[in-house]
């Protein structure tokens, strides 16, 4: 997509919706300077560690230090009986024992590097299976913690190595993409995005094991941190179109995003946006000519809509209601 938007060395992009940083990650790669932006904290706490520079070398060294601490039995008294279910108690000991070696590490890089490697490997040991908004247990057969966070940390140092990024700037930030008054005016050259899909919101609560274990200070505030949350009070762009409730939030906080993105955009600056179909009892929501609308309400010039995937979407399994698309949507301003 970079490509696409015939982005180079010089030019600056954002994305609204950074989620794990993909965007970042490939602005990164081509020396291009980029910025995301984020409402959940978690999002932002991954982002910043994957787009980082690092010295492979000294991560290597406070790796062997990490796992040459010797085991100290950690006391389980605080963690909550809730997060407890999802874990068996050899693994969460080694994972709060490993916590607390990690937060006394001085290099806050280093030390965000080795956190985001921690909380992998412990949802990777947890019976955690998260089925959209819902955390459930899953019990299953776990491998003993210590050697696969130990795998784990030398899968991603190797993927530091692999990898090959150009001298650029990356800046994330904690904010909400409806109301981004921290950046400049006429900023960007383009916008590389995908923001959460409609209907298929993941609400803050199914990483509530990732913030209590290892965020255990932040606060999140669901009703900010995803689009289309509350659909109380608001103003509907579609009125004839009768949406449901949660489509007429969705389409509002998603108009006010894309007012926020041509603000922040230089004239002629282009717009990548993958969104998909929303899915009800009674209809299938096409969210990419919808959005499309609101854009060219707002100025932009919609220049094409490419649909990448396609399912059908039924009813109780067997009613089929429609269509549900992916779509790019590409954008000039």
């Amino acid at each position: 997509m970079v490509e696409e938007l015939g982005l180079r060395r010089g030019s600056r992009v954002l994305d609204p919706f950074v989620g794990s940083g993909t965007t970042l990650l490939a602005c990164k790669e081509r020396g291009i300077d980029s910025v995301g932006v984020d409402a959940a904290p978690l999002a932002v706490f991954v982002s910043q560690v994957k787009t980082a520079d690092y010295d492979v070398e000294a991560l290597k060294m406070e790796a062997r230090r990490i796992f040459s601490e010797k085991f100290r039995r950690p006391d389980l008294s605080g963690v909550s009986s809730f997060v407890k279910q999802f874990f068996l108690k050899p693994s969460l000991e080694d994972i709060i024992f490993f916590r607390e070696v990690i937060r006394g590490l001085d290099d806050p890089v280093v030390k965000g590097f080795f956190t985001l490697a921690l909380m992998n490997a412990a949802m990777k040991v947890s019976f955690a299976y998260k089925d959209g908004a819902v955390l459930k247990v899953v019990k299953h057969p776990v491998p003993p913690f210590r050697k696969f966070f130990r795998r784990m940390v030398k899968k991603m140092i190797k993927d530091l190595e692999r990898v090959r990024f150009e001298p650029c700037r990356v800046e994330v930030y904690l904010g909400d993409a409806r109301r981004m008054d921290f950046l400049e005016d006429e900023s960007f050259d383009a916008v590389i995005t995908s923001p959460p899909y409609l209907n298929k919101i993941e609400y803050t609560k199914v990483y509530r094991i990732e913030y209590e274990l290892f965020f255990g200070e932040v606060k999140v505030d669901p009703v900010r941190s995803y689009i289309g949350l509350n659909p109380k009070n608001v103003s509907d762009p579609f009125p004839e179109l009768n949406l449901p409730e949660a489509a007429k939030a969705y389409f509002s906080d998603m108009r006010r995003a894309l007012e926020e993105i041509y603000r922040v955009l230089r004239p002629g600056g282009r717009v990548s946006m993958v969104v998909a179909g929303g899915v009800f009892p009674d209809r299938v929501v096409e969210s990419d000519k919808l959005i499309a609308r609101l854009a060219e309400d707002l100025g932009f010039n919609v220049d094409k809509i490419i649909a990448v995937n396609k399912r059908v979407a039924t009813r109780n399994r067997t009613v089929k209601i429609g269509v549900a698309r992916e779509s790019i949507i590409l954008m000039t301003r």
